[in-house]
């Protein structure tokens, strides 16, 4: 359990008193709306879905996928044995395997690089949620012990006279969060951008193509 998860259950009793009063509407021309359009989502709506990012299943993923990583070891430890034979059909065999050692494991492109860049994605997206959690956090530790936040909890019912101290208090904490959240939504965005090429599916790379010649003689070594 972290600090967001402490923070939780007061968090989302006092947005949901601000997605309440925010139903009524914000304020005209106040810096909320232009969270809004963009996250097309009110604040305690937005922080119930965020409460269920948690960043060990994704290092859990990250280290899975290493783990894979030793089959494809072990696979290319067994083509880059050398074999005892000769000839034609030995040279065609030579150009195949390391053809396939290519694809499996040399360079970022190979499968063993997709591997690593996935599972170093893994670990970046592990790090945003967990940073993501800690700021969301402190966000909520604010408005809960801020003015606007005694102002939200006496508010009266929606569309009363005296709500618009309310529902000004509820624009002010619901700005706080989304500003937060949008920032966090940034940082993941960010993170795609940049791994994006490292994660491309992988194909394979044809060879030069030598001049297979036939009736030759293979000599097997002893």
């Amino acid at each position: 359990m972290d600090a967001l998860d402490r923070l939780a259950e007061p968090g989302l009793d006092l947005l949901a008193r601000v997605d309440t009063l925010l139903a009524a509407g914000a304020p005209e021309g106040h810096p909320l709306w232009p969270l809004l359009r963009r996250m097309q989502v009110l604040p305690g709506e937005a922080v119930r879905e965020f409460l269920d990012l948690h960043p060990a299943p994704l290092a859990g993923a990250g280290h899975a996928v290493r783990q894979l990583v030793r089959g494809y070891d072990d696979t290319c430890a067994m083509l880059a044995d050398p074999v005892a034979w000769s000839g034609p059909a030995a040279a065609a065999y030579e150009d195949a395997r390391a053809a396939l050692l290519r694809h499996l494991d040399e360079g970022p492109e190979s499968l063993v690089g997709r591997l690593e860049s996935t599972a170093g994605y893994a670990d970046a997206l592990a790090d945003w949620v967990e940073g993501s959690r800690l700021a969301l956090a402190r966000a909520l530790a604010e408005v809960l012990r801020s003015a606007e936040a005694v102002m939200v909890h006496s508010a009266g019912p929606t569309g009363a006279e005296g709500d618009r101290s309310g529902a000004l208090a509820a624009a002010e904490i619901a700005t706080r969060v989304l500003g937060v959240l949008g920032v966090a939504y940034d940082g993941a965005e960010t993170l795609l951008r940049e791994w994006a090429p490292s994660l491309a599916e992988t194909t394979w790379r044809d060879r030069v193509a030598g001049v297979l010649q036939h009736g030759g003689t293979t000599r097997i070594d002893h």
